[in-house]
């Protein structure tokens, strides 16, 4: 490729980026002050009103190595709870298309149903995912390692939280779209070599090889369940299992999945887990906190510091992993990658509040099993993530 074609597409990434940038600060700025954009014929209820975010970091540098899934960077913004199912009209653009489409392939999926308790919330995010080989000092293509490949994408969530009338336990089902490129556009290649720089480190020298640009999308269909403890939770030492299972169809991913996460701890949060990022894995559930309390003001037990340690288990069965697969409509470079994979992640998690504000911190390790025949040991990397909520 030309220098001057590179340079054409670096601007363009760099553009397209720094305009998904800018619509993310945007919509903080508009949780910071309260605004929504909602049309003056909406009714109060029907605002998008947002609560909080969530900025997560994952890097192997943290696990003591330097490839495979490298880097993971994404911000995510939640919204409070909407009170009743609201009109696409009355959403933000974005958001208000994705529930016209949710409409059209799962009707039910945004109305309430009989003898339930449900709550509904959205999150929107922005990420940018970084995979290279174990070699990054040469510059031919390694063709028995993994690709030099990187993702950047946007993506919804809506979040409904349901309790079935008279049982021990409530469910988490997320619906998300994910939409972005790969290749080039991502700015990987950019990326990593600013953290390199930054970090007096070697510039991998094989981008040359990446894989190649291509519109990337994603749907996930997640449904996780946890032992049901009161609109407000239940204070003390406690500890919890949560299950759950996933679907996920598209060229960034096709798979399927099902976990356990076990936790113990003080003051569990009221959510479902934590687990690394993914799409349809931001986990920030509606409240579940009923408009009864809110009337009356946050009910006592609602917001209590507490720390926690948690190990999530899970296994993959996986078709298609654009990072090991390559392009789907283009030639590129691939690995045979292993159809089953399975994951380990420990870690702690703190919240505690802070001039009103909620703030929560967690760290964990993740390890994997071996995702390609030709991979030298088993992958592994650490995560951080910060969350907070008004």
């Amino acid at each position: 490729m030309s220098r001057t074609r590179r340079e054409a597409i670096r601007r363009l990434a760099t553009a397209g980026l720094s305009a998904g940038m800018l619509s993310v600060l945007a919509v903080s700025h508009a949780a910071g002050s309260g605004r929504s954009g909602t049309p003056a014929s909406c009714a109060p209820e029907q605002a998008t009103r947002w609560r909080g975010g969530t900025l997560r970091l994952e890097n192997d540098l943290l696990a003591g190595t330097d490839r495979n899934y490298t880097n993971g960077l994404a911000l995510a913004l939640v919204s409070r709870d909407f009170e009743s199912a609201p009109s696409p009209a009355c959403l933000p653009r974005p958001i208000g298309l994705y529930g016209r489409f949710l409409d059209l392939i799962e009707p039910g999926f945004r109305r309430e149903e009989a003898d339930t308790s449900m709550s509904q919330n959205v999150v929107v995010r922005l990420g940018q995912a970084i995979y290279t080989p174990e070699d990054g000092t040469r510059s031919d293509l390694i063709v028995d390692d993994r690709p030099y490949a990187g993702l950047l994408y946007f993506g919804i969530a809506w979040n409904r939280r349901i309790h079935p009338l008279d049982t021990g336990y409530e469910v988490l089902d997320v619906r998300d779209l994910t939409l972005g490129v790969i290749g080039p556009w991502s700015l990987a290649e950019q990326s990593q070599d600013l953290a390199h720089r930054a970090e007096g480190a070697a510039r991998f020298r094989g981008w040359d090889h990446q894989l190649r640009n291509e519109t990337a999308l994603q749907l996930t269909r997640e449904r996780r369940f946890r032992p049901f403890a009161g609109d407000t939770g239940v204070a003390g030492w406690r500890h919890d299992a949560i299950g759950g299972y996933a679907l996920r169809v598209g060229n960034v991913e096709t798979s399927a999945s099902a976990g356990l996460e076990l936790r113990a701890g003080w003051n569990l949060p009221d959510d479902f887990g934590s687990y690394p990022i993914r799409a349809g894995a931001e986990n920030r559930p509606p409240s579940a906190v009923r408009k009864t309390h809110e009337s009356k003001g946050m009910a006592p037990g609602a917001r209590r510091p507490g720390v926690h340690a948690f190990v999530n288990l899970e296994l993959s069965a996986i078709a298609h992993d654009f990072s090991l697969d390559g392009n789907l409509f283009h030639d590129s470079h691939r690995v045979s990658r292993r159809p089953l994979v399975a994951q380990v992640a420990a870690g702690i998690s703190s919240q505690w509040f802070v001039a009103g504000r909620r703030l929560r911190f967690a760290v964990m390790r993740v390890w994997r099993t071996r995702e390609f025949d030709e991979q030298s040991g088993d992958p592994a990397f650490g995560s951080i993530a910060f969350s907070w909520e008004r």
